[in-house]
């Protein structure tokens, strides 16, 4: 798993690229703060390697809670700039700072 981040000069966002390898996977997903935890909106494509990928527009100088999604489970990124205790999942989320 990683997360890559590219900030663009000429407008307020961060391109931020998730990757998951999940080889054995059918599914793949980030969801967080940014797409109102909504798996659909946060669909990684498989590539033929077996990692998922996806890239994201992201508002900068914000904060946001994540976790991925593979074949229904919840993961949180090993590179996670941070991790937050959320109440509403009594569980860690990852922090991404943009």
């Amino acid at each position: 798993m990683s997360i890559k981040k590219q900030f663009i000069k000429t407008k307020p966002v961060c391109k931020v690229t998730f990757s998951v390898e999940a080889k054995e996977a059918q599914t793949a997903a980030v969801v967080g703060d940014f797409n109102n935890w909504n798996a659909t909106e946060g669909e990684l494509s498989k590539l033929k390697n077996g990692t998922f990928k996806g890239a994201f527009d992201l508002p900068k100088d914000n904060s946001f809670e994540f976790k991925y999604i593979v074949d229904g489970s919840y993961v949180n990124e090993p590179e996670a700039d941070s991790y937050r205790w959320n109440e509403y999942a009594n569980a860690e989320n990852s922090v991404l700072e943009v």
